[in-house]
């Protein structure tokens, strides 16, 4: 039995261990989106990574800035749900809200993929200023490349 708890960024032996990661939030909008995006950036074409919700939403506008604020763009992504995913094969899902983390492990039941949760801010219901709102944005997205960082020995995500 494992000593790791929920939130736990528990590192691979090597990077190149992973060939496929999923990351998952509640609509694919934010935290999943940017992880997808910074992970390909960090490793291209070294790890199929993709992004899905529990419920798709729509593209989210202060994301995309703030993602470019670090020169990595994420203008393309399009929001998708656990049905809409092109594999069926992961190494690992990383799950940034209880709901997807749930959704992840009834996905994996009969498979060898390995499931995280990674508590991250859920920005839904923010409101405030536009600096309050990118401010917030910020915090998610450098918690984000924090945890990667960490997860995969290296320093993520872009030019800041």
């Amino acid at each position: 039995m494992s000593d790791t708890k929920k939130g736990d960024v528990v590192t691979p032996n090597s990077a190149d261990q992973i060939g496929a990661i999923l990351f998952a939030c509640n609509i694919n909008a934010v935290r999943s989106a940017m992880a997808e995006t910074m992970v390909k950036d960090a490793f291209p074409g070294k790890i199929f990574v993709d992004s899905c919700g529990v419920t798709p939403g729509i593209q989210d506008g202060f994301a995309t800035a703030v993602m470019q604020e670090i020169g990595l763009d994420m203008s393309a992504h399009q929001p998708k749900s656990f049905d809409d995913l092109d594999s069926g094969f992961y190494d690992v899902i990383i799950s940034f809200s209880p709901e997807a983390h749930a959704a992840a492990e009834a996905l994996t039941q009969n498979m060898d993929c390995a499931t995280l949760y990674w508590p991250v801010d859920n920005l839904a219901n923010l409101t405030g200023s536009r600096e309050e709102m990118l401010r917030a944005y910020r915090h998610v997205r450098d918690d984000i490349r924090n945890k990667l960082s960490i997860y995969f020995g290296k320093p993520i995500a872009g030019n800041t």
